[in-house]
């Protein structure tokens, strides 16, 4: 019998071409289009709209039948409150790993079982292997796009029944299969940005949620060269944006040095940028995937970045959720709220949040 396999679809073209592959491997294919965030757009369009009407159109040639579902509440209450409160306490959060662990492996898995699904699959690039009762989560074999790093925090019981039917597949490919099958998505952008925000101005969205409190900007040196507009707006090395264009110093462009929550005073330097390499981190709240390791120590690669190449580290386990991270080569602008995520050969170990930076 045919297992019944809930495709998540978001009106792109990665997941439309699962939904293809998995029909064409002798599945029974249901797609489900997510709505995690109800807002309309400057036009006054809801943003969600043209998504779900390509989700229709790519079901319809491919004769699969389609749901929707409104997960907005689920969005705040699991992902949203926590982008807040992280911004508030002056870190860098990452929403998009979140909103794999609270809700598209969550109550989406929940709700395709309620439609009968046996199994789940979405267009993620990643993998997945079965050893025993144990799921280990591997990377895709497009280098590129692999999306492992966003996966980090996904349990076993979420691993399973699960499938990525892009795991073996480069970009080209899928591109080349939807534009073979005409997909009404073969040519539409791949979406970029914070998962609900879009390409939209940052500044301007987090203005509507948070006060935006302006203070001053200071050098190393305790040098009053400006004013910030938010310490929230601002991230540990970032280069543009900082209004110092004509505040000028030794040769070099204005960076974030670090941010002064207590005083609302945001610190910059320019020139030589070594103050931003730190020589380990602490992070927190880890996820291990399958689960942790027998050894307290042990060497592997880590990325603290989603576009970032791996970097070799020596890991120390302190306890089951708590790691310390050392650095073979100082890294720069490793910052707390991030997630750094481990790997060993083309496996994901897991990752948790950046809680401290060792300079």
């Amino acid at each position: 019998m045919e297992k019944k396999t809930v495709v998540g679809m978001s009106g792109g073209v990665d997941s439309s071409v699962a939904a293809l592959l998995l029909k064409e491997q002798g599945y029974d294919v249901v797609g489900l289009f997510m709505l995690n965030w109800e807002e309309r757009g400057q036009d006054g369009a809801c943003t969600a709209e043209e998504d779900y009407a390509d989700v229709r159109r790519v079901c319809a040639l491919l004769d699969i039948p389609y749901f929707t579902v409104n997960f907005a509440k689920e969005y705040m209450d699991r992902v949203f409150s926590y982008f807040l409160a992280e911004y508030r306490a002056g870190r860098t959060p990452n929403p998009d790993v979140l909103c794999n662990r609270e809700i598209k492996f969550a109550p989406f898995k929940a709700y395709a079982k309620k439609l009968g699904g046996d199994l789940i699959a979405t267009g993620h690039y990643c993998g997945i292997r079965r050893e025993g009762d144990k799921i280990y989560l591997r990377k895709a074999a497009d280098k590129n796009k692999d999306q492992t790093y966003f996966l980090n925090q996904l349990t076993q019981d979420q691993l399973s029944g699960v499938l990525f039917p892009l795991q073996d597949m480069q970009k080209a490919e899928v591109r080349a299969i939807a534009e073979k099958y005409a997909l009404a998505t073969a040519k539409k952008k791949d979406s970029t940005g914070i998962c609900f925000i879009g390409e939209r101005n940052f500044r301007k969205f987090l203005q509507e949620y948070l006060p935006a409190i302006p203070g001053k900007i200071l050098d190393a040196n305790g040098k009053e060269v400006g004013e910030h507009i938010g310490l929230m707006y601002y991230t540990i090395g970032q280069r543009r944006g900082l209004g110092l264009g004509g505040v000028h110093g030794e040769d070099g462009r204005w960076f974030v040095l670090k941010k002064d929550l207590g005083h609302n005073i945001l610190y910059v330097s320019h020139g030589d940028e070594s103050p931003l390499y730190s020589a380990a981190c602490e992070a927190e709240n880890f996820n291990w995937i399958p689960a942790m390791p027998a050894e307290k120590t042990f060497v592997c690669n880590a990325k603290f970045r989603y576009r970032q190449d791996e970097q070799k580290v020596l890991v120390t386990v302190k306890d089951p959720t708590h790691v310390r991270i050392e650095f073979e080569k100082r890294q720069r602008a490793v910052t707390e709220g991030q997630f750094a995520v481990l790997y060993k050969g083309d496996v994901c170990l897991g990752g948790g949040a950046v809680a401290a930076v060792e300079y």
